[in-house]
């Protein structure tokens, strides 16, 4: 099968449409491939009073500082790296997996199940209950500040 264009008879496999969507998949192809990097590119880091990076949180997944999968997050539920549950968080209220109160929220501040501030949360950075900054979070939403501080500090 041929057709005529700008003065030239082409053959179907000939087509400069045919180029054009080979280079289209291509560009497509290469934008897929992109997307599926800069996800982790852009993750979220934490880390440790001195600046080392002690783990990161991309998606609803816990990393540590070696890239090892420590965790993840399922609506309410704490998961460990094996799929045991370690935890949930309800409203304000932290529990254990036998269901014990391990802690609660308030505002900024983080408090023990007996009532003692635990630790704060200023932005980026995490104090422990003395005041000292323990950790620095980059671009981590609260809630996941709150999981890590709580699960895998």
């Amino acid at each position: 099968m041929a057709f005529i264009g700008l003065n030239r008879v082409w053959s179907i496999s000939q087509s400069p449409f045919n180029s054009l969507n080979l280079k289209m998949k291509k560009f497509l192809l290469a934008v897929v491939i992109t997307l599926a990097f800069l996800n982790s590119a852009f993750a979220q880091r934490m880390y440790d009073g001195s600046g080392h990076q002690i783990g990161r949180v991309d998606g609803e997944r816990y990393y540590d500082g070696s890239g090892h999968q420590i965790g993840r997050v399922d609506g309410d539920r704490i998961y460990d790296g094996s799929g045991r549950q370690l935890g949930r968080i309800e409203g304000e209220r932290i529990y254990n997996a036998s269901g014990s109160q391990i802690g609660r929220i308030d505002g900024e501040r983080l408090y023990s199940a007996s009532g003692s501030q635990m630790g704060r949360i200023d932005g980026e950075r995490i104090y422990d209950g003395s005041g000292h900054q323990i950790g620095r979070a980059d671009g981590l939403r609260r809630m996941q500040i709150i999981v890590y501080f709580y699960f895998f500090m």
